[in-house]
């Protein structure tokens, strides 16, 4: 800044001025400041700025699973929100491991970043409890697990009941579930979502009809082929989320079943390319772009009001109907309304 300064014929303070944008400049001054630094090839050091300031200018963003197509649509809305508002992003992958998530979480925080967007792990607590600790401002997205934070995800329980619906306005009574990793709050919601359609249509719920997948490929393979070896003999079938699914049509297909013949299928969770399966998947889809942008939004809110109570949204997901279900496919998407206007905006707590 001082060659800067000396080149342009101003103090090291205007030049700083200009820089930093903390104080007008006449237009003349501005020019030759930056024609100093075009020449000089001057650039701010952004940690000394960040300490100086107490920004950074940054946000980070720690995702479970960032090969899940959920979390490619989400980090697609939270980049560019994140780039709209002038803000840097810093990504994080916790493998849904909550000592890994521990520490990237710490890593983030030595980085100075302004706040952080978190899709926490099944087991958040000792990460969750640093944060507050340290009055990190915190958004929390899709897994919903404490409402001291700011909290943003998909409505799950209607939407996985109203599957259940569907297969029983279709004349099933053996529905079976596949579920995603115990503690995770998706799957809690999603679990409760399928025992409240089971109730509201008169079926009986049994444990033989469920099984956990672990939220990802190999897990949702396994969850079927457990289901098939203890012959539950299910007529439908429910995945609880995109990755899972992929793995149970694997268990279909090694097990000689055609769906919907054999096993009518949906999923909560869409994923790209489900048009093109054989049959299409029918499917909810979550607003994952829009959930991305709004925890931004959300978080920049908590950074300008940081005393503000916390505050949780839901956005409904829409129905994709095709052909795996068992009807034929519909043009256009179905009765769901696509919306992304929150389902549920409340104080948190």
């Amino acid at each position: 800044m001082t060659e800067v300064a000396r080149a342009a014929g101003v103090s090291i303070a205007t030049v700083s001025y200009v820089v930093n944008g903390t104080r007008p400049v006449r237009e003349e001054t501005r020019r030759k400041v930056e024609e100093a630094i075009a020449r000089t090839g001057y650039t701010p050091n952004s940690l000394a700025r960040a300490l100086a300031m107490s920004s950074t200018s940054s946000i980070g963003i720690v995702v479970s699973a960032i090969t899940n197509p959920f979390f490619a649509g989400l980090l697609a809305g939270v980049d560019q929100a994140a780039s709209d508002a002038g803000l840097t992003l810093l990504l994080a992958d916790s493998h849904d491991e909550p000592e890994r998530e521990f520490e990237v979480v710490r890593s983030l925080r030595r980085r100075r970043v302004d706040g952080i967007i978190l899709a926490a792990s099944a087991d958040p607590g000792r990460t969750l409890d640093d944060l507050r600790e340290s009055g990190t401002p915190t958004v929390l997205v899709d897994r919903l697990v404490d409402d001291r934070f700011d909290q943003i995800g998909p409505e799950n329980e209607e939407a996985t009941a109203s599957l259940v619906g569907h297969f029983a306005a279709l004349g099933h009574r053996r529905i079976a579930f596949v579920s995603g990793r115990a503690g995770l709050g998706t799957s809690r919601e999603r679990l409760a979502g399928y025992r409240r359609g089971l109730a509201r249509h008169g079926l009986g719920y049994s444990p033989s009809l469920v099984a956990e997948g672990g939220s990802d490929i190999s897990g949702g393979r396994a969850a079927l082929t457990a289901l098939l070896a203890a012959g539950a003999a299910p007529t439908a079938l429910i995945v609880g989320n995109n990755a899972m699914v992929i793995g149970a049509m694997q268990s279909l297909r090694a097990a000689g079943l055609s769906v919907p013949r054999d096993m009518a299928l949906a999923s909560y969770d869409d994923l790209p390319g489900a048009d093109l399966f054989d049959p299409p998947l029918t499917a909810f889809a979550q607003p994952a772009e829009t959930l991305g942008a709004r925890a931004v939004e959300l978080l920049a809110d908590r950074l300008a009001h940081p005393d503000a109570a916390p505050r949780l949204e839901r956005l409904r997901p829409h129905l994709v109907h095709r052909r795996s279900c068992g009807c034929p496919e519909r043009s256009g998407r179905d009765t769901q309304q696509a919306s992304t206007a929150p389902a549920v905006t409340r104080p948190a707590g």
